[in-house]
C-alpha cells in the first residue's frame, strides 16, 4: 500500500497540478523551507469570498512539490473561510503517506504559504474598505 501512495505522490512531483502563475491574482505570497531549500509561492484569485483559482510555482523535494499540487486541488472552489480552517492535519491526510519529523516542514510548506497568502489578501482588502 506504501508504494502507491509514493507513487501518488511522485506523480503529483512530476505532473503537479495547477502549477503555474496566475496573471492577475488578487494575493500572491512566496515561502521557504531555509533548511532545506524548497520554496513555493502560491497564487490566489479570490471573487466574492470564494478562491476561485488558485496557481503555485516552486521547486524543492518530492514531498513540498506534491503538497502544493494536493493543496491547490483542495481549496479551489471552497470559500476563504473553508480554506482558513484547514489544518497541518488536513495537508498531511491529502498526502496520505507517514512523514518524518525531519521532512514535516517540507509537507507544510505549502499550508504555511497559502496562510501567508489569505492573510495579505484579507489585509488588502480590510485596507481597501478603509480607504472608502
Amino acid at each position: 500500500m506504501d508504494d502507491l501512495y509514493r507513487d501518488y505522490i511522485l506523480e503529483h512531483y512530476r505532473h503537479p497540478h495547477n502549477f503555474g502563475v496566475l496573471e492577475t491574482p488578487t494575493s500572491k505570497y512566496e515561502g521557504a523551507n531555509p533548511l532545506c531549500g524548497d520554496r513555493i509561492t502560491m497564487f490566489l484569485g479570490i471573487a466574492d469570498g470564494v478562491v476561485k483559482e488558485v496557481a503555485f510555482t516552486g521547486r524543492g523535494c518530492a514531498i513540498s512539490q506534491a503538497s502544493a499540487s494536493l493543496l491547490t486541488d483542495e481549496i479551489k472552489g471552497k470559500t476563504v473561510e473553508e480554506v482558513e480552517k484547514m489544518t497541518p492535519e488536513d495537508v498531511l491526510d491529502l498526502i496520505g503517506v507517514e512523514i518524518s519529523p525531519a521532512r514535516l516542514k517540507c509537507a507544510l510548506l505549502s499550508l504555511d504559504t497559502l496562510s501567508h497568502a489569505l492573510a495579505d489578501d484579507a489585509a488588502e482588502t480590510a485596507g481597501e474598505t478603509e480607504s472608502r
